[in-house]
């Protein structure tokens, strides 16, 4: 085989090749391109999980074409290896949709691919502003970083009156990118924030950082880690620093409180407030019908892993249906384009101009429901853009 069959040149080729089987109206390929293994194999199987459910309740033919999903696993953090898989699937599987991607880097990466071969490209996860710029076929449908933390910040000083904040988290991009935003809402709003600290990814010494937090006694505290094992350390660690969030305002992204965080927290987590854009005890008569059947066929709650996943396949029903089987990639990111539907997690919509997702922003504060540790929605800040694309929009 030629060594370029795999370049950039050789999948855009291979795009002109596939548009001889849409003529015939074979089936609709979808390649899946996740972290199946490794340590975000859990993101990745609540996402295909919630794929999974959307098409068992929906069927696996759309405009009358055949829906058929083939699956490749980057194994964690790999964007040459998502880029090579991208390619795989153009060339030899034939597909006509990218879809999955947990992780910013391999959508960045894969996003290289759907514009040279013109591939409609659905991210149901990855959260960095800048993804959907890299393709002009690409669309979004789970949220940025910057729009739940920007949001959370003007709420809290516009909405809960705070005036002074301290912020501490993990010292890499996404937590960057999270304070950043935060703290940018924050003082748009009119707030201060009196100090700021940056802490190691791998073993932190949170107690050390949290002492330093006490000792300024702030108003509110804002933080930011990664999922998993960090939010239950870090919450031990402020409980034992006398740091109760019933007292002291803790807030955060709704990682710091989601079901497996609450596990380890236990009541340590009581008053965290957190910006989300989805938790399993929503309310609304979709929601309730999702988590029940999420649960029915997988023994636990969905998560926002899953809400990408779901929504990603209705965009994509949608789509296809409005063009009635088309899977030109023009086509589809043209009735893509201001999509409107109702979701587990509420009113979304596809914004025209960006291809990001239009959406609530919850405020939720941990509380005890019937003995249990949950997020309970009290407020809202509703139809929420990224504002990194907005901001960049108003300079124009």
């Amino acid at each position: 085989m030629n060594r370029r069959v795999f370049g950039l040149s050789a999948v855009a080729a291979a795009a002109l090749f596939a548009s001889a089987a849409h003529a015939q109206q074979g089936p609709i390929k979808i390649g899946l391109i996740m972290p199946y293994s490794g340590q975000f194999a859990d993101a990745a199987a609540q996402m295909d999980n919630a794929i999974k459910l959307f098409v068992k309740q929906n069927g696996d033919t759309v405009a009358g074409r055949k829906i058929e999903f083939i699956r490749k696993d980057t194994g964690g953090i790999a964007p040459d290896v998502a880029k090579r898989l991208a390619q795989e699937l153009v060339v030899r599987d034939g597909v006509d949709i990218l879809a999955g991607f947990v992780l910013t880097p391999n959508a960045l990466a894969a996003g290289d691919v759907s514009d040279q071969a013109k591939k409609f490209m659905v991210v149901m996860n990855a959260a960095t502003s800048i993804i959907t710029t890299k393709s002009p076929y690409m669309v979004r449908t789970s949220l940025t970083t910057p729009q739940l933390n920007q949001a959370l910040g003007e709420w809290a000083v516009k909405k809960d009156g705070q005036k002074k904040v301290y912020t501490m988290v993990s010292d890499f991009g996404p937590g960057l990118d999270a304070e950043g935003a935060f703290a940018l809402g924050f003082k748009e709003a009119g707030g201060e924030v009196i100090g700021q600290v940056k802490m190691p990814v791998a073993n932190p010494d949170f107690a050390a950082f949290v002492q330093r937090a006490k000792d300024l006694n702030p108003e509110s505290i804002y933080i930011w880690v990664p999922g998993g094992a960090q939010p239950g350390a870090l919450g031990k660690a402020l409980a034992e620093r006398g740091i109760d969030a019933r007292k002291t305002k803790v807030m955060g992204q709704l990682e710091v409180t989601d079901d497996n965080a609450l596990k380890t927290l236990g009541d340590a987590a009581l008053g965290i407030i957190t910006a989300g854009h989805y938790d399993p005890a929503h309310k609304s008569a979709k929601n309730d019908a999702f988590v029940k059947a999420f649960n029915a066929d997988y023994g636990r709650n969905p998560d926002y892993f899953s809400i990408g996943g779901w929504d990603g396949m209705q965009l994509i029903y949608d789509t296809l249906k409005k063009t009635g089987g088309k899977t030109d990639a023009q086509a589809m990111i043209d009735a893509a384009k201001g999509m409107a539907w109702e979701s587990p997690r509420g009113p979304i919509s596809i914004d025209p101009e960006t291809r990001d997702i239009i959406q609530t922003v919850y405020i939720r504060r941990v509380e005890k429901v019937d003995g249990k540790l949950q997020n309970v929605e009290f407020d809202k800040v509703e139809n929420v853009k990224d504002p990194v694309k907005e901001r960049m929009k108003n300079k124009k």
